[in-house]
């Protein structure tokens, strides 16, 4: 069971049925991969936008076979139009799904999961985001770490889908050793070797140093304790230089302090060629790294880059 990479289909209103098809028919290794969503849903969506691949549906894991057909375990989702599922019903259905899916992770049914897109209007400010539904189910909250991947530069937002006026008073010490300490183990345990980390303040120019900064008073003693106990990081350093050229070029991971600060000049360098990757829970928990595109639903317009992206990275980790 644990060759298993499995998909949970996510926001039914969206480009997730187009990717995942896109992702199955350039896979080299179409007989390990499982969806796990509706399977009429996928079915009905996948004929609107005329893309025809042979789909199987099991009602547990235990059914699962390797064939040339896409494996889907289904959950139960009523619906009337393919891709205009009301919000209500769109709720109970992805959090069964990604329910379903934590529980075979824990029962080592399978190795980890990627997740597609979702839209997160169904959280209702309960939780921020996936990140954090998954951490309140494997009770780590504020331990989760968001990683975004590319073979080239990683990023890390120290807080994530946060306001802007929230983020300074979540900015502690302690808070920042945590995730630091998570990253730097979970880094090497995943890619076999320690972490180069930089880490950004949270001011234009590191508010020129003065003594009573967050950066003076939290962000630099965090770092000199981090270096003391053989932590390989750095800073904090001005954001406005942190991405250029000479500097991404020396470091593996950049820490901002908050979602945009590092996700946008990441996104402007690599677009789709990244990855979303948890740190911190039982097991590996991946997802694209974009939304759920509503601008291109039902259009067969949508890349599957990222998407594949994911399927190679936890083929590899369940090799």
């Amino acid at each position: 069971m644990n060759k298993i990479i499995a998909i949970v289909a996510g926001e039914p209103n969206s480009i997730n049925s187009e990717i995942i098809a896109k992702a199955w028919k350039v896979n080299k290794n179409k007989e390990n991969l499982l969806v796990i969503g509706n399977f009429s849903l996928l079915q009905k969506q996948l004929e609107r936008i005329s893309i025809k691949i042979p789909l199987y549906k099991i009602k547990k894991i235990e059914e699962f076979i390797k064939s040339k057909k896409l494996c889907v375990l289904d959950i139960p989702l009523k619906f009337k139009s393919a891709f205009k599922v009301e919000i209500d019903k769109t709720k109970n259905y992805i959090f069964k799904s990604l329910s379903v899916a934590h529980n075979l992770c824990v029962g080592k049914k399978i190795n980890g999961f990627i997740n597609a897109p979702i839209n997160k209007k169904i959280f209702n400010n309960k939780f921020l985001g996936v990140t954090e539904f998954l951490a309140f189910k494997n009770k780590i909250i504020g331990k989760e770490v968001m990683l975004i991947y590319n073979k080239k530069l990683s990023v890390v937002p120290l807080t994530t889908h946060l306001e802007i006026k929230k983020v300074p008073s979540k900015i502690k010490l302690n808070l920042i050793k945590s995730k630091v300490f998570i990253l730097n183990a979970a880094y090497a345990k995943i890619f076999g070797k320690k972490p180069r980390i930089a880490i950004l303040g949270l001011n234009p120019h590191n508010s020129e140093d003065r003594s009573d900064s967050i950066e003076s008073k939290i962000i630099k003693p965090a770092v000199i304790e981090l270096r003391k106990l053989g932590v390989d990081i750095k800073g904090p350093f001005p954001a406005d230089t942190a991405f250029s050229k000479q500097k991404r070029l020396c470091v593996d991971v950049i820490i901002g302090m908050y979602h945009d600060q590092v996700l946008a000049p990441f996104k402007a360098l690599f677009e789709y060629d990244a990855i979303n990757v948890t740190l911190g829970l039982k097991y590996v928990r991946i997802s694209p790294d974009h939304g759920i595109a509503q601008d291109i639903i039902g259009s067969n317009k949508a890349s599957p880059q990222s998407l594949t992206n994911a399927i190679i990275f936890l083929s590899k980790l369940n090799a």
